[in-house]
């Protein structure tokens, strides 16, 4: 395992992150999610994403019981704030009374005193931007935050926050955990270039395309039983995007690529994003042992300039770079 500095930051984190979204409290029993973190150390991970809406608050829990024991130090938890957490109305958003709430209910479910990155999960158009951002920053004073980051916000959203930080001498922003594959590069047109202007490194998550960029989908034919695709909990309805033969003939031509590199389509993939010098970290899922093991090969692979324009050729017009693709919620009626 390689690991990188997050943006600007000090901190540095495994080229791989182990994430949490759709297994853990959801598709995969606590026994199994647990050897799963336990392979992810194993294979020199040390770096742990989750969300306090995961699994309904679930998937912090299990990651907490799964780390217990593990030297506090030895690894860095990132969680993050936003999407409905309850049924009251302030169980969501990013107003400083849900802020203070989550955080405190996140490191009781993590076993922790504290947040190595605290994420605002999405952009809040309900609340001020500077009530968000003061809250975060107080959170950094009090010791149970070290750093704060977003997720899924557009340039200007980024540019607007950055204002209000250093206008009150806040901390500012290291990190950006935006959705990004070689099927999905909306982020590469503006959100990029801001973010290496500004010290911000991009922890990216679905790098698989939610397993589109495995292989295993193949045009004209049903998904394999038991596939991502076919499971309700685990994303269909996310996957389903890319489930057409125009993208699956895409993606199969990806295969000799891998083959002459001695690698498995999803090495490729995951290697294939960090060749962004801008990406920190890419997040992966897993439901077995077995899947994080052949995943961390990734980490160190260099694809050549030859390579990516063999990628990028065998894509042609399938990827996706609108930026206005990334959009928060709009206020409630």
């Amino acid at each position: 395992m390689e690991y990188r500095r997050l943006g600007s930051s000090g901190m540095y984190v495994s080229e791989i992150s182990y994430g949490n979204w759709i297994t853990h409290g959801s598709q995969v029993e606590q026994e199994a999610a647990i050897k799963c973190v336990h392979a992810a150390l194993d294979a020199g991970i040390t770096t742990f994403d989750t969300a306090d809406v995961y699994a309904g608050t679930k998937a912090e829990s299990v990651l907490g019981r799964a780390l217990k024991g593990v030297k506090r130090e030895s690894y860095e938890l990132f969680t993050k704030v936003y999407w409905p957490t309850g049924t009251g109305k302030n169980d969501r958003g990013l107003s400083r009374k849900h802020i203070m709430e989550s955080v405190h209910a996140s490191l009781i479910r993590l076993k922790t005193d504290h947040i190595d990155l605290y994420q605002m999960h999405r952009f809040d158009y309900e609340t001020p931007l500077e009530e968000s951002l003061r809250a975060f920053d107080d959170l950094i004073r009090q010791g149970k935050v070290n750093y704060i980051g977003f997720s899924e916000w557009t340039a200007p959203q980024i540019s607007d926050a950055l204002k209000i930080q250093r206008a009150n001498g806040y901390d500012c922003f290291v990190s950006s955990q935006p959705q990004y594959s070689m099927l999905w590069r909306v982020i590469e047109s503006k959100v990029v270039p801001l973010c290496e202007s500004e010290g911000i490194g991009q922890i990216v998550w679905s790098p698989i395309a939610q397993g589109v960029l495995t292989g295993k989908y193949l045009p004209g034919k049903k998904p394999p039983a038991g596939s991502r695709a076919t499971d309700k909990k685990s994303g269909s309805e996310m996957i389903s995007r890319w489930m057409r033969d125009e993208v699956l003939t895409a993606v199969a031509k990806l295969q000799p690529i891998a083959n002459s590199l001695d690698l498995s389509m999803s090495q490729l993939a995951l290697a294939w994003a960090l060749a962004n010098p801008n990406v920190s970290s890419v997040i992966m899922g897993a439901s077995k042992p077995a899947q994080v093991k052949e995943n961390v090969k990734a980490s160190g692979v260099k694809l050549s300039p030859e390579i990516l324009k063999k990628i990028d050729l065998a894509l042609g017009k399938i990827p996706e770079t609108n930026p206005d693709l990334t959009v928060s919620p709009k206020p409630r009626p």
